[in-house]
């Protein structure tokens, strides 16, 4: 584990005795990219007491804290532990485990409502774990603020298996002489129960919708479909059925042009939308795309033309794509982009595997042989303040060689 020696020096900008963990090392660059005091308290602005409350009735996690607790309370509780329950901005809305724990948790504001994002608090399982989507344990000296050097914590993140949505995480986290390697093992697998069981009451909600949809469908002339709120299929008539029909953000009744579709006529239904599609095709097609990448954490597209527009979350991978397709405008082959995306140009078989799904997502947007934006689309690409901040948790050579290149313009 990290001595002191190995904190001081990077943070305080000297000679590191050893280096730390790349996470580690990673978040660090961040915190000073940001300011962080590595001397600063712990103390943030705690959320009223009715928004705390909204935040725990209305988001998902609250439909399996019993699984939650059920597989780490008790375990926090015997080895002097607590276990956190925080949302995607590091909001801590529950927390139990041991008493004289919680007490001293109090100590360092880890308590309800407070915030323990890492632009908040510095590295911590909790903020960590949030900005690299991934498990994370932090240990000790491993906190970028001093003030937490004697604690230990170990977090991962809960994402709605319906659309990848990243739910909060949920942390253990104890005095440092508390500390056991095997405690990020144990909070990722229930983590992982908890989406599992997140799984399962999906399936039953599209069974329920099945039985409404599939008599409504039967009695429909020509191409029609019932999804859920997140676009996954219960039913379908006169069309190859599809897993899922991606829903733009504010997606509602009435004409609409979904990717996926085309354009169609969409119907709300109990826990669901009937999507008629109709055989009039967009008019002019999609004709604007937005590829904001302004906050290194949620990259978004937005799509828009002559029948309105429609916004997507982008997962980690199709932003990168996207990304070198936007800044190489006349187009590149597999090869090249497998050279982009991993240096290895026999990597072909995985792009265009996922160049398979962000076209069928982007319907109209992307051509191939070589993979581009079709030449009428006006292309537009946000960045984010910091340029080092681009995608920062990729190692793509393209995105590490942009980042290399802004370093060196500003200096």
């Amino acid at each position: 584990m990290p001595a002191k020696g190995g904190w001081t020096a990077p943070v305080t900008g000297g000679r590191a005795l050893f280096a730390p963990r790349p996470v580690i090392d990673r978040s660090w660059q961040r915190m000073r990219r940001l300011g962080i005091d590595p001397e600063q308290g712990t103390d943030s602005a705690r959320l009223p007491s009715d928004e705390l409350e909204h935040r725990r009735s209305s988001g998902v996690l609250a439909q399996v804290l019993p699984t939650l607790s059920a597989g780490l309370g008790a375990v926090a509780d015997a080895s002097w532990q607590i276990m956190v329950v925080a949302d995607p901005e590091g909001r801590v809305l529950w927390r139990e485990g041991n008493a004289g724990v919680l007490r001293r948790a109090d100590a360092v504001c880890l308590s309800e409502g407070a915030d323990w994002s890492e632009d908040t608090t510095g590295t911590n399982a909790i903020g960590t774990a949030l900005s690299v989507g991934a498990p994370v344990q932090v240990h000790a000296a491993e906190h970028f603020v001093r003030a937490l050097h004697e604690w230990t914590c170990a977090a991962a993140p809960v994402r709605d298996p319906r659309d990848g949505r990243l739910l909060g995480v949920v942390d253990v986290t104890g005095p440092d002489t508390t500390f056991h390697p095997a405690t990020l093992t144990l909070v990722d697998t229930v983590s992982r129960l908890a989406e599992s069981e997140l799984r399962t009451r999906h399936l039953r909600a599209i069974e329920r919708l099945r039985a409404v949809a599939a008599p409504l469908l039967s009695r429909l002339p020509g191409r029609a479909l019932v999804v859920d709120t997140h676009g996954w299929l219960a039913a379908v008539t006169g069309m190859p059925p599809l897993d899922r029909v991606p829903l733009p953000d504010g997606f509602g009744a009435g004409r609409a042009w979904l990717p996926t579709l085309g354009a169609c006529v969409a119907e709300p239904m109990p826990g669901g939308w009937l999507l008629r599609v109709t055989e009039a095709e967009e008019p002019g097609g999609p004709g604007r795309i937005v590829l904001d990448l302004a906050d290194p954490r949620r990259p978004r597209v937005t799509v828009a033309g002559a029948a309105g527009s429609w916004s997507q979350a982008l997962s980690p991978r199709h932003a990168e794509l996207l990304y070198v397709l936007a800044v190489h405008r006349p187009g590149r082959s597999a090869a090249q982009l497998a050279v982009d995306l991993f240096g290895d140009p026999t990597r072909t078989v995985t792009v265009r595997a996922e160049l398979s799904r962000v076209r069928r997502r982007l319907t109209g947007l992307l051509d191939h042989r070589p993979y581009r934006f079709r030449e009428e689309v006006e292309v537009e690409v946000l960045l984010p303040g910091d340029p080092l901040d681009l995608l920062p948790h990729s190692t793509a050579p393209a995105v590490l060689g942009a980042r290399t290149a802004a370093g060196r313009e500003r200096a």
